[in-house]
């Protein structure tokens, strides 16, 4: 299982009235007909991510185009977003010390 459908398991699937879809496979060696409606869509480059809404005019054209492109909705797609920063998120310094322990004296 790929990362990305793991993570897609972790969150609940729930009606959403916008759908972010994010072109994740290119657009060369596709058909005529894929190559306008990811015109349509305005996805021109891979990784590219837009808001539409959730009617079934834009659900017919994710079908066609349903191996080139993820929809999320938006609860899915914060909860990516939220992951992705926490993982980029500042972590404090390593501090390592090469200096030799004070001896304690116990006598």
């Amino acid at each position: 299982m790929s990362a990305y459908k793991a993570f897609k398991a972790q969150v609940p699937i729930a009606f959403s009235n916008n759908l972010y879809i994010t072109l994740v496979r290119g657009m060369p060696g596709t058909r005529k007909l894929h190559r306008r409606t990811l015109e349509a869509l305005r996805l021109g480059k891979c990784n590219r991510t837009v808001v539409k809404p959730n009617t079934p005019t834009v659900r017919g054209m994710l079908q066609q185009v349903k191996r080139l492109v993820v929809v999320e909705t938006e609860e899915m797609y914060k909860a990516r977003k939220e992951n992705e920063e926490k993982h980029r998120a500042l972590r404090p310094p390593l501090v390592v010390t090469h200096l030799p322990a004070p001896a304690t004296e116990s006598s």
